[in-house]
Parts: C-alpha cells; sequence; structure tokens
C-alpha cells in the first residue's frame, strides 16, 4: 500500500505545481484583458487575436487547474448530506462518487477530445475570425485538463482507501479547513 500511497503524493506533487503555475497565466490573462480593452476604449482599436488570447488563457487557466482545484477540495460537493456523516461514511460516499461519476466522465472526455485535438493539429486549424489564433493549443488544453482530473480523481481515490485501513489522515476534512 505504501507504494500506491507514494504514487498518490506524486499526483499530488504533480497538480499542485500545475495549480501555482496557473496562477501566473491568471496574472497573464488579466494583464492582456486590462490591455486589450485600454487599447480598445482610449485608440479605438481592437484585434481578434487579442480576444482569442484572452479566451484562450482563460482556457489555460480554467481546464488544467480542475485536479488542482479537487486536490485542494474546492470543487463543488454536496456537503448539506455528506455533511451529517461522519468521516467513515464520507470517504464511502467520495470513493462511490469518483468511481461512478467523475472517472468515467473525466476519461470519456479525454478519450473523445484526443481525435478533435489530433485533427486540429494536423490541419493547423485556424480560427475562422480574421487575424485569428491557431486553434490547436487551445484545444489542447481538453485533454490535458481531464487527464490532470483523472489523476487527481486516482490519487484521491487512493487516500480515501487508505484512510478506511487506517493508513492515511482524512484528507478531505484537513483540506477543508486549510
Amino acid at each position: 500500500m505504501s507504494g500506491i500511497i507514494f504514487l498518490s503524493r506524486c499526483i499530488d506533487g504533480l497538480n499542485e505545481r500545475i495549480g501555482k503555475a496557473v496562477y501566473w497565466l491568471l496574472l497573464m490573462a488579466v494583464i492582456v484583458c486590462t490591455v486589450n480593452a485600454l487599447v480598445r476604449y482610449s485608440l479605438d482599436m481592437s484585434s481578434n487575436a487579442w480576444l482569442e488570447l484572452q479566451w484562450y488563457l482563460f482556457s489555460s487557466v480554467f481546464l488544467p487547474a480542475a485536479g488542482y482545484t479537487l486536490l485542494r477540495n474546492e470543487h463543488v460537493r454536496i456537503d448539506a448530506i455528506s455533511g451529517r456523516f461522519g468521516p467513515r461514511v464520507r470517504a464511502w460516499i467520495d470513493i462511490f462518487g469518483t468511481l461512478i461519476f467523475l472517472l468515467p466522465v473525466t476519461l470519456i472526455v479525454f478519450w473523445l477530445s484526443l481525435p478533435m485535438v489530433w485533427e486540429s493539429i494536423v490541419n493547423s486549424e485556424m480560427s475562422s475570425n480574421a487575424g485569428g489564433l491557431l486553434r490547436w493549443p487551445v484545444k489542447i488544453m481538453i485533454p490535458i485538463g481531464f487527464l490532470l482530473l483523472s489523476l487527481q480523481g486516482i490519487s484521491e481515490l487512493i487516500k480515501r482507501a487508505a484512510f478506511l485501513q487506517g493508513l492515511h489522515p482524512d484528507q478531505g476534512e484537513r483540506q477543508a479547513h486549510t
């Protein structure tokens, strides 16, 4: 079991590093958005490329950070129901939800997004807007984001199973209070 817990820690470390890197992408998105608005309203100039860059940066923040959000226990949950139970029942709810809902959906989206991304790369797909950007850099965020979320789901499964066996602290409870 210690090898699997080590794997969980590696996945947690990966998503932690990606989450911290995404902070910088968020700053870039704010700067691009601000400069674009200032130029558009003060100089009456605009560019589709700058607008698309804003969207791309938003996608680059939102999708890869989904695993980080799950790691930090900041995802949407039904606390009104699960909060009434003890840690062991909550762990079982998390295991059930991860196995029945999270992993199937994330793995399906990951798998189904690969052909779309590949086609976009091979065809050097461009935006249909005048002055638009290449599409594959933003499309590749879909499988990356869902893969990271799937990996974090596996890590959370490992931690909940280890908790139920008495080998790991209640991770959900610890992170909810940090």
